[in-house]
């Protein structure tokens, strides 16, 4: 599957279907990106006007990191899809003599790791649109500000939702230490969003004049 070809109909009816590929992880990767693109929204409504002309320089550094942000979340939507599906290829590796045993258990083990680091990636990236969220909304063009507010709960949602998936694959691995540190860091990080989303939910209300 190569998500930035499908049809948004295309793309629901496959995470409808019963099949594993694309599944919640892949949904989180979509919806961080459509939360990019809507920060891209908000500061293309920006750039370019007279009202916003003290804000120009700022807005077209936030252009460039949100457009970067947007196609690298959608590509996440197919490594997220291969990472499951390199977990699924061990399943059916050789296991009749314990070499072919040790080497298929490692094999899972590896193809976990990186299954879970898939979905860590797409949470940090959607902490980074939640991060751009704020600046855009309290300063780009007051008449889609909503759209920036839209942005954050997107980036959010689907910040905690790579987050499951990454918790999920940790509860296999076998690496007590690998494990250990993950959760850690996983701990940390979702610190830091709570915090993140705070913020910009703030600042974005004083822009909008309303409680999100």
């Amino acid at each position: 599957m190569n998500a930035a070809q499908l049809t948004t109909t295309e793309f629901v009816d496959a995470l409808a279907a019963g099949q594993p590929t694309p599944g919640g992880g892949g949904a989180a990767a979509l919806t961080g990106s459509q939360a990019a693109a809507l920060v891209s929204m908000v500061i293309n409504f920006t750039v370019g006007k007279k009202k916003y002309a003290a804000v120009e320089a700022e807005m077209q550094r936030y252009l460039a990191r949100s457009e970067t942000l947007r196609a690298e979340l959608l590509a996440a939507v197919d490594a997220d899809a291969a990472a499951f599906d390199a977990v699924a290829a061990t399943y059916s590796l050789p296991k009749e003599t314990d070499a072919e045993k040790a080497a298929r258990t490692d094999a899972m083990q590896q193809a976990l790791k990186h299954a879970a680091a898939v979905p860590f990636a797409v949470a940090e990236q959607c902490l980074e649109i939640i991060r751009l969220s704020a600046p855009v909304g309290a300063k780009g063009n007051t008449n889609v500000v909503s759209d920036a507010a839209t942005a954050l709960y997107l980036a959010f949602a689907a910040l905690k939702s790579a987050i499951v998936n990454v918790n999920i694959n940790l509860k296999f691995i076998k690496d007590a230490d690998f494990v250990e540190a993950w959760a850690a860091k996983v701990a940390t990080f979702l610190t830091d969003a709570d915090a993140a989303y705070a913020e910009t939910k703030a600042a974005i209300e004083g822009a909008l004049g309303v409680t999100l």
